[in-house]
């Protein structure tokens, strides 16, 4: 049986023997309300973009299932600067030197199934339901897009990331300034196109640079810009 202690005041131990069965009890119910809450809220997004109850879950299953698959597209490589350690001997003791050199990096740049594939097929199908939105949908596109270029920050080793609450907050902007009366599809497409544009595509030549094994269009830490920017943004306005 497991045994949990902790100390009182006066030093002496205090046996718990439930407790941690208790913490995971409160951790799974946790994430279980937090699951239920963001599926709700999510559903209710969808809908107010014009889909059903269904093609909203089939969307959501399919950006979360996707989130985890990359295409590759192309594999290049790059002169940097990487650390190596040499490991020399003083009597009898090792020690690890490390020393800047040169080295050839390569990086394979993929496309991320949840955070950009999907994310555009929607968008593109909401421009071709709302024709009457399309010219201000692309104008908060590029708006957006100019804005996460701006604050988009490349991480070495890593890759792309975005402040999670600029992409949303600059879309619904958008949408309430060019889209006043249905702003619902131009939030949408703004948070998620204009994301993916000023994130990504925006900064591919820079991606080499930053000595990651996997670039990821739409993945890593886009991921969540993407799909919470468009979520984020229906749901403000």
């Amino acid at each position: 049986m497991e045994r949990c202690s902790v100390s009182s005041s006066s030093g002496l131990p205090i046996y718990r023997p439930h407790q941690s069965v208790f913490y995971l009890f409160f951790a799974m119910l946790l994430t279980a309300v937090v699951i239920i809450l963001f599926i709700g809220v999510s559903e209710v997004a969808f809908q107010r973009i014009g889909f059903t109850r269904l093609q909203g879950a089939l969307i959501l299953v399919g950006t979360f299932v996707g989130s985890s698959v990359n295409i590759p597209v192309r594999r290049v490589k790059s002169t940097e600067r990487i650390v190596q350690m040499d490991e020399v001997q003083f009597f009898g003791i090792r020690y690890r030197i490390p020393h800047i050199a040169l080295g050839e990096v390569s990086t394979l740049i993929a496309v991320n199934v949840g955070g950009a594939i999907i994310p555009t097929v929607v968008s593109l199908y909401l421009l071709q339901s709302h024709p009457d939105q399309m010219l201000p949908a692309l104008e908060g596109v590029a708006l957006t897009a100019v804005v996460v270029h701006l604050v988009a920050k490349k991480v070495p080793g890593l890759g792309i990331t975005t402040p999670a609450f600029v992409p949303p907050l600059v879309a619904a902007l958008c949408a309430f300034l060019l889209a006043p009366n249905f702003p619902s599809v131009v939030a949408y497409v703004a948070g998620t196109l204009g994301t993916l544009i000023g994130a990504d595509l925006t900064n591919l030549r820079g991606i080499p640079s930053l000595g990651a094994p996997v670039a990821s269009i739409g993945g890593a830490g886009t991921f969540d810009g993407v799909f919470l920017s468009g979520m984020i943004a229906v749901l403000l306005v």
